[in-house]
């Protein structure tokens, strides 16, 4: 994708995120995501942070977590859930659809990357249907499998990945076969995926995912 295309898709995903979370009641708002260290709502809270995160911001959260990286972000959004309510966590997503901001030294897919895989981690959590575009899906899962920070390459060697609702693959090895959504999930870690998935290469990857 472009970067034009990119900020476009940054920016429907999050509004239609917003659309989808002002659907859920008190009770599904505290009820734990995917991410086995957040709420739905500490989710929501990590994803207005990117259009709001300065270096300063940064570097006082780094010091904060004493320079763990995985500390820092698990901190900065229990912080923000605890300081904000869910309508008012809404609002920012949605005012960040209009911010061309990212967190310094990131990548320009690293927002839509988290606004795909973070809507996932929430939804499924709930037991509830969210709508993922193959137009975006499938770029997304693209530069997941190959981004070494996600641990996707690790996770993934020695595997192929083909999709059953789109026209892509990657890698070479015993086939694993499922939807663009399933795909990008196992890549992205979530276990989550694995039921829905099936070819040789699966017990592999039930492995990996569960830490064998």
């Amino acid at each position: 994708m472009e970067a034009d295309e990119i900020a476009v898709a940054v920016r429907a995903e999050r509004q239609h995120l917003c659309g989808f979370l002002e659907t859920l009641d008190d009770a599904e708002w505290t009820a734990p995501s995917l991410c086995s260290a957040w709420t739905v709502r500490e989710v929501v809270a990590h994803l207005t942070i990117p259009t709001r995160a300065s270096v300063g911001f940064l570097v006082v959260a780094a010091i904060k977590a004493r320079g763990s990286f995985h500390r820092m972000i698990a901190d900065t959004a229990r912080d923000r859930a605890a300081r904000f309510t869910a309508a008012e966590l809404v609002q920012q997503l949605r005012e960040s659809a209009e911010s061309s901001r990212r967190i310094p030294g990131s990548a320009p897919m690293d927002p839509l990357t988290d606004l795909l895989v973070h809507g996932q981690d929430i939804a499924q959590a709930l037991g509830r249907a969210y709508r993922v575009r193959l137009d975006v899906a499938v770029p997304v899962l693209t530069y997941v499998v190959g981004n070494r920070m996600l641990g996707a390459p690790e996770r993934l060697l020695g595997l192929e990945l083909v999709a059953t609702d789109a026209e892509w693959s990657s890698g070479e090895g015993p086939r694993v076969e499922g939807s663009v959504e399933d795909l990008l999930l196992v890549a992205a870690g979530r276990p989550v995926g694995l039921a829905r998935l099936s070819g040789p290469g699966v017990e592999q990857l039930v492995g990996r995912l569960d830490g064998r």
